[in-house]
């Protein structure tokens, strides 16, 4: 199959980060894919799919995934399985990391082939059973994505890239790596893996992607993400979260935040801005 990516830096799916507004820029300042964050087959909330991202699933069994991705398969440029997620709500509801079912994994992956000629993907962490999922990714993957962190390291700690290296040896797979990449490594890790995926070093800062295939675009500010935020009609709460995101490196940074924290709705905070 032939992967919908432009280039080989990706946009790595982040909860709560990942909106429409916030893609499109990452898009626009040459990121060779977008993900979305988490979403469940069974949810009510409105999806904005306008930059066609890869659209990233979690869920504990097949239910709704066959009406669901019916329903937005060709909106999106590919499908995710998401088998990484190490948060705490991911624990309690057996999500993410925490889903160890392989029986139960096959029916999922399984179940998304059936429903999609597109891309599809699976992302999962460094585990003891790790080369067992792989075994699944390739009955039903067209490539897999790689953090080489463990279920306890969570964002911490030092990713085991040797481990990585161990996946990419024991699949025919393309294989993205995941973890602690930045403007300054993802080509040298690029010899090792096919594709690459930024998730914190993009966090307000999406010209990165930019910086990596060589343009020179214009400074992204907080007020081309607003614009886009309003267009797309994205809670207060939402542009808030990201407006901090936006203040990483400015000037007198701590004190704009304890500004914008204290704001109430957008006339304040453009006020400020």
């Amino acid at each position: 199959m032939k992967l919908p990516f432009k280039n080989k830096y990706l946009l790595a799916p982040m909860e709560e980060v990942n909106d429409v507004a916030f893609r499109l820029l990452c898009k626009k300042a040459g990121c060779g894919m977008t993900y979305t964050g988490m979403i469940h087959p069974q949810t009510h909330q409105k999806i904005d799919l306008k930059d066609k991202p890869v659209l990233q699933l979690f869920c504990m069994t097949t239910k709704g995934i066959k009406d669901f991705m019916k329903k937005h398969d060709e909106q999106v440029s590919g499908w995710d399985f998401n088998l990484g997620c190490p948060a705490k709500t991911a624990r309690k509801h057996g999500f993410g990391s925490h889903l160890r079912d392989l029986k139960i994994i096959d029916d999922i992956l399984r179940m998304m082939r059936e429903n999609t000629k597109k891309m599809l993907s699976v992302k999962f962490r460094k585990s003891d059973y790790a080369f067992e999922l792989l075994k699944i990714a390739d009955k039903y993957c067209d490539l897999v994505c790689i953090h080489p962190r463990t279920e306890k390291q969570g964002y911490s700690g030092t990713p085991d890239i040797k481990f990585a290296e161990q996946i990419k040896k024991a699949t025919k797979l393309p294989v993205i790596y995941s973890g602690n990449v930045d403007d300054k490594n993802a080509d040298k890790l690029l010899k090792k893996f096919d594709y690459v995926m930024l998730g914190r070093e993009a966090i307000g800062r999406p010209e990165i992607f930019g910086k990596l295939v060589g343009k020179t675009p214009k400074g992204i500010e907080f007020k081309d993400y607003l614009k886009l935020a309003e267009k797309y009609k994205l809670p207060f709460r939402q542009i808030k979260l990201q407006v901090m995101n936006f203040t990483k490196g400015k000037r007198d940074s701590k004190k704009l935040r304890l500004k914008i924290f204290a704001c109430k709705n957008l006339k304040e905070l453009k006020k400020i801005l």
